[in-house]
């Protein structure tokens, strides 16, 4: 919307949507993660460390992996006691 030019600021989406201008930010920051930690949310689910950014993250790409990594288990350590 904002590139469309529907709407000039995240305050103007904010009010449109009867939400607030500081989640409407944080959401759009979620268009900047990496494609492929994006399809491992959807895959995976909010488990797979959706909520890591909703708190600021890097912009690039190879840095989000990397704290992504950082937080979430090896796939060999979880099936490893089962």
């Amino acid at each position: 919307m904002l590139d469309d030019g529907v709407y000039a600021s995240v305050s103007d989406i904010g009010e449109a949507e009867n939400i607030s201008k500081s989640y409407v930010s944080r959401v759009l920051r979620l268009a900047l993660l990496a494609p492929d930690i994006v399809d491992c949310i959807l895959a995976r689910g909010p488990t797979a460390g959706l909520e890591q950014f909703l708190e600021p993250f890097p912009a690039e790409w190879e840095r989000q992996r990397e704290a992504l990594q950082a937080i979430r288990p090896h796939e060999d350590d979880q099936t490893a006691g089962s």
